[in-house]
């Protein structure tokens, strides 16, 4: 009984205090799409119910450094994917970060999933977007 109290509490005090989320996560200047990558378009737009195929992508890719809720991890530097500099990027310069990855900031290349299932994460990640986050980044 008291075991389980104490993982309760824990897990409450780590969703109050945000116990290992990354909310001061910087983009990386270098990190940068080439503009006809961040003009394409997401050809699942106008297919939002297809978000729930990229929360089971998420799932299985992404957790493991951006946590359950996409918040980001202090310990992988990884991004807070409900941060608006996140968030104001294109759904082509996402899709293409998704697609390149970024090895020397620890972003593996998803390259080999097909091009529709990094649609579908794009998809997800725009379900996680936090209400009143501000923003400096031009990247868009």
């Amino acid at each position: 009984m008291k075991s389980s109290r104490f993982v309760l509490i824990f897990m409450l005090g780590a969703s109050l205090f945000g116990l290992g989320q990354n909310p001061s996560y910087q983009l990386d200047p270098e990190w940068r799409a080439p503009a006809p990558a961040i003009a394409r378009s997401n050809p699942l737009t106008d297919k939002p119910d297809t978000a729930a195929g990229g929360k089971k992508l998420f799932v299985r890719h992404c957790v493991e450094c951006h946590g359950n809720d996409g918040a980001g991890l202090m310990k992988k530097h990884s991004a807070d994917f409900h941060l608006a500099i996140v968030q104001e990027q294109s759904d082509g310069t996402l899709f293409w970060k998704i697609t390149n990855g970024n090895a020397g900031k620890g972003m593996p290349s998803f390259s080999k999933l097909p091009d529709l299932q990094r649609w579908q994460l794009v998809l997800f990640i725009r379900t996680l977007k936090a209400a009143g986050s501000a923003s400096a980044d031009p990247e868009k």
